[in-house]
């Protein structure tokens, strides 16, 4: 099978393993940088350029999108969707999942437990949308942000105040959420494929840490699931329409809480903390999937 990684950098942990298990499985594999693309959008002959000749013959794709280039690179994964490519995530889902608020909308709306969680862009009441989530302590995040960018912890009501203004004076859209003490700046990452949680991994966060980003400093080591989590990470990728998510969870008193799913979750912290071949799992999820044909996105929202 040809299979195209989308991916900016060839020598990403992530972009390697995938390169190294689909040939040792037998596939042709080849790197394209999405943002190097180009496309041909046409009714007859759809086609997508790269490096002046059309990507021919390309069976299946496993996009590795960055964050910061969403809107592009969803544009060339769509492409390919346009061409009957088959995609192991659908682009429409990518999408989505960048969207932080809009994916505590759709976990919200199917169910799934959730930190109690508002939204706001320039609002005059502060006070109130503190009580929302319970008062402090509480976390505040930059609807814009990754890999804990912009994410504040509050530890009175006071601060919690102060942090908002200034958000407000940037024009920023700002979600407060309450803290959840109990996790104790750990938080569990659960690795979907199709309908399995494959591997899962706890990450601690560096002391006096709240975030627990292995590149901040945090640690990981396996970790077993409960059913109630497990079902809750497979509900919560399939309620974004991905078939290949990372799935992130705290351990509260009411159960397991989502904090965020992402549709390019990274290899390496997983693989090394768990002793899963994640990136096989991931070939193996494409050969048996695009026999089918590409997917179609049934979420309507």
């Amino acid at each position: 099978m040809k299979i195209a990684i989308l991916s900016q950098d060839s020598s990403l942990y992530s972009t390697r393993r995938l390169r190294e298990a689909g040939e040792q499985r037998g596939h042709e594999i080849r790197i394209v940088n999405y943002l190097r693309c180009y496309m041909n959008i046409t009714a007859h002959k759809p086609s997508v350029m790269y490096n002046g000749k059309p990507l021919e013959n390309v069976e299946a794709i496993i996009p590795r999108i960055g964050a910061s280039r969403t809107f592009y690179g969803t544009a060339v994964v769509r492409q390919f969707e346009v061409m009957g490519v088959f995609s192991a995530n659908d682009s429409q889902a990518i999408s989505r999942s960048r969207d932080k608020l809009r994916t505590l909308q759709i976990l919200a709306r199917n169910g799934i437990g959730l930190p109690v969680t508002g939204f706001a862009h320039a609002t005059q009441d502060i006070d109130g949308l503190i009580e929302t989530v319970g008062g402090a302590p509480l976390v505040i995040k930059l609807l814009e942000g990754t890999q804990g960018i912009g994410v504040v912890l509050a530890e009175t009501h006071q601060a919690a105040k102060s942090v908002i203004e200034a958000f407000r004076g940037l024009e920023a859209n700002i979600l407060v959420q309450e803290y959840i003490k109990e996790a104790n700046g750990a938080d569990i990452r659960c690795f979907v494929v199709g309908n399995k949680v494959i591997a899962s991994m706890k990450r601690q966060g560096a002391e006096g840490e709240f975030r627990s980003n292995l590149h901040r400093g945090g640690k990981a080591e396996r970790i077993k699931l409960t059913p109630e989590e497990r079902s809750v990470a497979i509900r919560s990728a399939k309620a974004m329409g991905l078939s290949i998510a990372g799935v992130d969870l705290l351990r509260s008193d009411h159960g397991p809480v989502v904090m965020e799913v992402n549709s390019s979750p990274g290899l390496e912290g997983i693989e090394k903390a768990t002793g899963v071949d994640v990136a096989t799992k991931i070939i193996e999820f494409v050969e048996k999937n695009a026999i089918f044909g590409n997917f179609k996105d049934k979420i309507q929202y």
